[in-house]
């Protein structure tokens, strides 16, 4: 691992893998045209490829639907729907979309008679930014709640495949970029970023923070993570990540002081903005953990539920909390593939703040009591996981990478999309 690298300059020769397409002069009518033109030859490959993948995904995604018909037979929000594709908007999806027509009321409302449970659900435990951009969505297309989730939605996917494939782009070359976006649209997990849900927001401000780190736009950096903040209370890898690269910058005085310390002290407000808000809003500080634990039994016990799931899946015991035996095996051979991307991470010598954000991702996914099949979902974020993987298979031949991800292609459907939503509980 190469710590100087979150603060290298990018390379402006020709070849270098991050460096824009040339351009011809005689094809560009203007600067403003040229620029555009070029913004296009470079991300359309990626864009477009991940389009494919996930438009042929989520077709047989909906082909399985409509083939067992089950999501009829299952209430609305849970998993069923009138149609197909409003499984799309349930189980999270349903909270966002009340957030986006209702707004918040955070309370804590006690519940008696369930062991697991102390308190009512409450959509406070949901974040903002999500929801208040599918109102804004909605204010200006005329759509509902839904179709204004799933178009942020798709956006914001866009702009995250464009993040991975810049930050790949930088390790690997182009063609280990457009590699990578397609990886992260085939991720298992992978099935939300169409759906009604925040994944992809936090994605796609997530990879142009790193992105903006390694490129030293400090401040931008900083504004991402904080509104990332706002997005998911995961962002605090994020908000870490960029915090430490800013850190080790400004002591090594290799971008000045005040873009570094900027950065550092913006980061967390988000995050914490929007916590304090609700612990002011129920009269207790700590209501928003309050609610996690009480209201969805999220909380960290520094793995124990994670290993202890393990065993009982990998012993065939089903008898656990939330178990769904799909989604489980799924997020086994995620666990038993995990060491070997990391490996290929950290062939391609990612900058200080890749890594953080890597880790702390990935431990804040397996440190917390939670649905085990959800793993998937849960790494979804940690998009340099598939960077190393893409540099790895850069050289491989267009027909012999389309013959090794063609089935991949077709299986996300069911892995990343019918496993998560109908099997399982995303």
């Amino acid at each position: 691992m190469s710590t100087a690298s979150s603060t290298e300059s990018s390379s402006t020769q020709p070849g270098a893998p991050g460096a824009a397409p040339a351009e011809a002069p005689e094809e560009r009518t203007g600067p403003a045209s040229g620029r555009f033109g070029a913004l296009v030859d470079r991300f359309a490959p990626a864009l477009g490829a991940y389009a494919v993948v996930k438009a042929i995904g989520l077709t047989v995604f909906l082909l399985l639907l409509s083939h067992t018909g089950d999501y009829l037979k299952k209430q609305p929000g849970r998993g069923g729907g009138a149609h197909a594709w409003d499984v799309l908007g349930t189980w999270d999806g349903i909270w966002y979309q009340r957030i986006a027509e209702n707004g918040y009321d955070p309370q804590l409302i006690p519940l008696h008679g369930f062991p697991l449970a102390t308190y009512y659900e409450n959509s406070a435990a949901f974040f903002p930014l999500y929801p208040w951009l599918m109102r804004l969505v909605g204010a200006v297309t005329g759509l509902g709640p839904y179709g204004s989730g799933i178009v942020v939605s798709v956006i914001a996917s866009l702009v995250a495949a464009a993040g991975i494939f810049a930050v790949a782009e930088r390790l690997g070359g182009f063609r280990a970029g457009v590699i990578a976006a397609v990886l992260w649209g085939l991720f298992p997990g992978s099935g939300v970023e169409w759906a009604v849900y925040s994944d992809s927001l936090f994605v796609a401000l997530s990879a142009w923070a790193c992105y903006c780190v390694m490129t030293r736009r400090w401040v931008a950096a900083g504004l991402l993570a904080l509104v990332a903040g706002l997005n998911r209370p995961t962002a605090a890898a994020l908000i870490a990540a960029v915090s430490i690269a800013a850190l080790v910058a400004l002591v090594r005085r290799t971008d000045g002081v005040a873009r570094p310390l900027t950065a550092m002290l913006i980061t967390p407000w988000g995050l914490i903005g929007y916590v304090a808000w609700v612990g002011w809003k129920m009269g207790d500080w700590g209501g928003y953990f309050k609610l996690q634990q009480g209201a969805w039994n999220r909380y960290f016990d520094g793995g124990a539920s994670t290993l202890r799931t393990i065993m009982d899946v990998i012993t065939g015991h089903w008898d656990f909390w939330q178990s769904n035996p799909v989604p489980d095996l799924i997020a086994i051979a995620l666990l038993i593939a995990l060491p070997g991307l990391l490996v290929l991470l950290w062939r391609t010598r990612p900058p200080l703040v890749l890594w953080v954000y890597t880790a702390l991702t990935i431990i804040t996914a397996l440190s917390s009591n939670q649905i085990f099949g959800n793993i998937s979902r849960y790494l979804l974020p940690a998009f340099p996981l598939c960077i190393g993987l893409a540099v790895a298979l850069r050289k491989l031949r267009t027909s012999s990478l389309a013959g090794l991800l063609a089935m991949p292609v077709l299986a996300a459907g069911w892995y990343a999309g019918y496993a998560l939503f109908e099997l399982g509980i995303p």
